[in-house]
């Protein structure tokens, strides 16, 4: 499956290349593919390539959200210059466990740069039915909020990622063979029993 990100989160067309995220099947899990342009504003955040960066959303970065009928869902947040960060969500902004680890490679040549990562199928919350996509970029008041599945025009003042009523349908058993209703991970489940 490829999408790309070609409006803000209000609407409105960027003026770049599109981020184009492709998701394919793996037998770990999904395969991500980030191919974006490269801003290199804000500058890198804090850490070590490859590892867990909490805040990575207040920096240049691509996010995809997996999300199923019960509000429940995966964040994914690549960044060009090697970090990211996992969060699981039970409820809206409801974050129940953070800072997953994960194999994840960024390269950056000239204007462009590209990702790639194997997410977990122990990371997705049983049978996906809904998915959006984001990218940031810029500092200050040149700060640019991107959107595969924009909010509604004029509805809202403020971009907010996490307005699930956006979210569009997608069939991720073509890429995620475990997305059915009777699985849930080990991770997940402990998230479902003792309801956080």
């Amino acid at each position: 499956m490829d999408f790309s990100v070609t409006t803000t989160w209000d609407g409105e067309s960027v003026t770049h290349p599109p981020v184009r995220i492709k998701l394919s099947a793996h037998e770990d899990g999904c395969l991500m593919t980030v191919h974006a342009p490269f801003f290199n504003d804000p500058p890198a955040p804090p850490g070590e390539r490859g590892a867990p960066a909490p805040g990575l959303w207040d920096y240049e970065v691509v996010e995809a959200f997996f999300l199923n009928d019960h509000d429940e869902y995966l964040e994914v947040e690549l960044c060009p210059h090697g970090q990211h960060l996992l969060l699981l969500l039970k409820g809206r902004r409801n974050i129940v466990q953070e800072q997953l680890p994960l194999q994840f490679t960024a390269n950056i040549d000239g204007d462009t740069w590209t990702g790639e990562t194997t997410l977990p199928r122990s990371y997705f919350p049983s049978c996906v039915t809904r998915f959006n996509a984001y990218a940031i970029h810029g500092s200050g008041d040149k700060r640019v909020y991107e959107a595969l599945y924009p909010a509604t025009k004029g509805q809202f003042t403020d971009p907010d990622f996490h307005r699930l009523e956006f979210f569009q349908n997608i069939d991720m058993s073509s890429v995620l063979k475990s997305n059915t209703k009777g699985y849930t991970s080990d991770i997940w489940s402990k998230h479902t029993e003792t309801g956080s």
